[in-house]
């Protein structure tokens, strides 16, 4: 299956179960793969053939810093959603990212990965 990747997106953003994650927000890092067939797409050079992944990331924008979740899971699982609600992707791959989560010790950073499949 090919697929398309939007890697490292950046966001600032106000998602985590303690108040001062809630109050004074962080950074979030997100991945996304689509999967899909682009085999038209690729011999037609047509953006109508295959997934806008300008849209995508606009979605993925407006998901990550306009709500707000208490867990990472539920964030990536809403990008998910709503990635395969909108687009005709087969598969989609989510992974989001803290770099600095409220956690003492030495670490680079705490995150979740999901992959929902379409119906």
């Amino acid at each position: 299956m090919d697929k398309i990747l939007l890697e490292g997106l950046r966001f600032y953003a106000f998602h985590g179960l303690l108040p001062q994650e809630k109050r004074r927000g962080q950074v979030f890092l997100v991945d996304v793969e689509l999967y899909l067939d682009l085999a038209a797409a690729g011999r037609e050079d047509d953006l109508g053939l295959t997934v806008d992944y300008a849209r995508v990331y606009e979605l993925v924008r407006k998901t990550v810093e306009e709500d707000k979740y208490a867990l990472l899971e539920s964030l990536a699982q809403a990008v998910a959603s709503r990635i395969l609600a909108a687009y005709p992707v087969e598969e989609v791959l989510v992974r989001v990212r803290k770099p600095q989560p409220p956690v003492k010790g030495d670490y680079a950073q705490f995150g979740v990965e999901i992959r929902r499949r379409r119906g």
